[in-house]
């Protein structure tokens, strides 16, 4: 039987992080979360999810610096990093393409959500 996938959610709100964990482990999902960047970064290499979602505006090291520490380092760089954020101008969601795997406007639904981990990683393992 193959483990279930594991995405990190990084999020300084907990009703976001809250809705969105409940949201993908209500599909499949095993979910774990983080409270700021520094804190996602530990995570991920304790974890080792197989998708990450990484908010921008985030206390201690923001969501831009957080990601480019995953891609930079070998143990975490193919980790799929999802950018969520608020900024919603075309050069943040160029910035987000260019450091991440894959881009997220807020306000999102957690259908939308979903249906970009099930892209980068595929359905959750029943």
């Amino acid at each position: 039987m193959e483990p279930q996938k594991t995405v990190l959610v990084v999020d300084d709100d907990a009703d976001s992080r809250s809705i969105c964990s409940l949201y993908l482990q209500h599909h499949g999902y095993r979910v774990v979360e983080a409270v700021d960047g520094a804190d996602g970064v530990r995570r991920a290499h304790e974890e080792s999810p197989a998708l990450i979602l990484m908010d921008v505006t985030l206390p201690v090291l923001d969501g831009w610096a957080a990601t480019e520490r995953l891609k930079g380092d070998p143990g975490t760089s193919s980790i799929p990093v999802v950018i969520l954020t608020g900024h919603a101008l075309e050069r943040d969601r160029m910035r987000a393409l260019s450091l991440g795997d894959g881009y997220l406007p807020k306000p999102c639904t957690p259908r939308r959500i979903l249906e970009e981990v099930q892209r980068l990683i595929g359905v959750a393992v029943g």
